[in-house]
């Protein structure tokens, strides 16, 4: 098997494609990309189909060897990466020779740095995808030194593109827009939610981004404190436990829940949740 060997991972780094659709009634999750934007974009880039697997790298730090020659890009956050020592730029499209080595730094805003390779990293599949459930713990094992990834074929034919759409990543306040409900009757005060900010806690990964209250602002009260029966939760779901910090479900979430949803984040903004760091805050917006 050819391909690339990782040399180095960083804080942790997954195989993610678009993830695994139609097994909800059998409890298995979507998954996929945190930052579906920068996944699909890295794959338009290197000549992919959008949903081919690329890696999620947490916060930088992953170095690699080529053992064939490949054609790869690093889109999301914007961590500086290396071919043999020299500065190569994001979000653009690389060939690295055989034996060549490429390093990424750590990323100084965002938080999932994608590489994406032409031809696709060629994993094997469960349930029709190659993502990493943390959650379920379905997919491939984290990556780690000495594994060998195995490079797909060079795709037949090339997607258009005239224009890369980098979309910019930042550690200002993100404004977050949501849509109330499913449960939002039983808060006292639903509206609490889009007055003042909130900042992602360090207890926070890709199943979800757990909240803190910025400064004095009060938190959700709960109308009662009955548990209703568990139901449904959607990527995106502000589900609030007891002690009124509101979670963010994320690419990894479970798929039903019995705290109350106050809300639901727009898909539109997912993938920029997908790169915010612990301590960075946000403000919903309510629509």
């Amino acid at each position: 098997m050819t391909g690339v060997e990782i040399l180095e991972t960083g804080p942790l780094s997954l195989v993610q494609d678009l993830g695994r659709t139609g097994h909800l009634r059998s409890g298995v999750g979507v998954s996929g990309a945190a930052d579906r934007r920068s996944l699909r974009l890295g794959n338009r880039l290197v000549g992919n189909s959008e949903d081919a697997a690329g890696v999620e790298i947490l916060m930088g730090g992953l170095s690699l060897r080529a053992q064939q020659q490949i054609t790869l890009a690093f889109t999301g956050a914007p961590a500086q990466a290396y071919l043999d020592g020299i500065p190569v730029g994001h979000s653009s499209v690389v060939v690295a020779d055989p034996g060549q080595v490429v390093r990424l730094e750590y990323a100084p805003t965002g938080l999932r740095t994608y590489l994406t390779v032409r031809g696709g990293i060629a994993v094997p599949k469960i349930l029709g995808s190659r993502s990493t459930d943390t959650l379920s713990g379905i997919g491939p094992a984290p990556l780690k030194p000495n594994d060998v990834l195995e490079v797909g074929p060079t795709p037949v034919a090339f997607p258009l593109l005239d224009v890369a759409p980098v979309q910019p990543v930042t550690n200002g306040t993100l404004d977050i827009r949501v849509i109330f409900g499913p449960r939002a009757d039983r808060f006292a005060n639903p509206e609490t939610l889009t007055q003042g900010r909130w900042t992602i806690s360090t207890d926070s990964d890709r199943i979800g981004a757990r909240l803190d209250r910025v400064g004095n602002d009060a938190l959700l009260q709960r109308v009662d404190g009955l548990e209703l029966p568990t139901e449904g939760v959607a990527l995106g779901s502000i589900q609030v436990p007891p002690s009124g910090q509101p979670v963010i479900f994320l690419a990894d979430h479970p798929i039903t829940g019995g705290y109350p949803v106050v809300g639901v984040v727009a898909d539109a903004d997912i993938d920029r949740l997908g790169q915010a760091r612990p301590g960075q805050q946000i403000r919903f917006i309510g629509f």
